[in-house]
């Protein structure tokens, strides 16, 4: 498994990783695999113990992988990192760092260097972010520190 770091955080391997059903039972695990039907604020009980949480994309073009991070972050406070896996594109690696992502498992025989390039495309959005950003006119905002 590659890592992609798209964040601040440090990316962490973790042993065992486990379904949002099966998190009650496990009170030692400390990062969970959440599916894309999952709601987020299942996890509001035990988000001071996670330190990661792992979004799949079942598809590229399903973006409620994005839904579930901005929420994670924005709404439930969760400080740990959160990992996006599944059919992720290059594309979409500015949009995932805005919403909250901090990592990506890089699909086999992805370049890094072509997530690199992504990352610093497109300094200026229209969206909100999580992060700390500063308008720049007619809607438009760009990270702060860029």
């Amino acid at each position: 498994m590659r890592l992609f770091e798209l964040g601040e955080r440090i990316a962490k391997v973790h042993e065992s990783l486990v379904t949002l059903p099966e998190l009650a039972e496990n009170t030692d695990v400390r990062a969970v695999l959440l599916d894309i039907a999952d709601d987020p604020a299942a996890l509001k009980p035990y988000l001071n113990r996670l330190e990661l949480v792992v979004l799949r994309f079942p598809i590229f073009r399903d973006g409620r992988v994005f839904t579930q991070a901005r929420e994670l972050r924005e709404y439930l406070r969760f400080s740990g990192e959160i990992r996006a896996e599944g059919h992720v594109l290059p594309d979409q690696a500015a949009f995932l760092k805005r919403c909250g992502v901090d990592s990506v498992v890089l699909p086999d025989g992805s370049d890094p260097a072509l997530w690199e390039r992504q990352l610093s495309r497109f300094p200026v959005a229209y969206q909100r972010s999580v992060l700390p950003s500063r308008p720049v006119g007619a809607g438009s905002r760009v990270e702060e520190g860029t």
